[in-house]
């Protein structure tokens, strides 16, 4: 196994890692992308955005990073921390789950979904990011589209760990 650092670590993560630097190779999630450090970025992704902590998802952005999340544009981290805030303030039990699309040598696509409650409503968020990175593997661009449909509790299937790759067969969820 990879020992790998995402974009954002804390000391804990880093020190989890630490043990099997002399037996097993870091990489460096920096572009040229190969298949393999693009799919470990895309997890690193997730694995920051799962956390809920906007300070830490915010430092795997260009200090200038310029989005676009749904109808909203964004500039800097600055931003980036405010919008990821409020987001999280409103959508609770927020869980994501993203894919990766393909890569070139500076760029990656994903698709995601994830889902969230405001009040008692569920709800299920689909989606397509489009990501550039500056060399040192920061994300200068998020270029984000998303969708939410209502769902009941009963439907969660990311929280209950469903195997969301079943749905490629045509099988689609609510």
């Amino acid at each position: 196994e990879l020992c790998r650092l995402p974009f954002s670590f804390t000391p804990s993560m880093l020190s989890r890692c630490l043990p099997r630097l002399a037996t097993h190779p870091v990489v460096a999630l920096v572009p040229p992308f190969t298949e393999q450090t693009a799919r470990l970025k895309v997890e690193a992704a997730e694995a920051a955005w799962n956390s809920r902590d906007p300070e830490r998802c915010a430092l795997a952005y260009t200090e200038d990073s310029c989005w676009r999340n749904r109808d909203q544009f964004l500039k800097g981290r600055a931003e980036i921390v405010r919008f990821l805030q409020e987001k999280w303030a409103k959508e609770k039990d927020y869980v994501l789950k993203k894919h990766y699309f393909c890569h070139s040598d500076n760029k990656i696509a994903v698709t995601f979904q994830y889902e969230y409650r405001i009040d008692e409503q569920w709800y299920r968020a689909y989606g397509n990011e489009h990501w550039t990175f500056d060399a040192e593997g920061k994300m200068r661009i998020r270029n984000a589209s998303t969708n939410d449909v209502k769902i009941s509790e009963d439907e969660r299937v990311i929280s209950r760990q469903v195997d969301l790759h079943k749905f490629s067969d045509g099988t689609c969820p609510r």
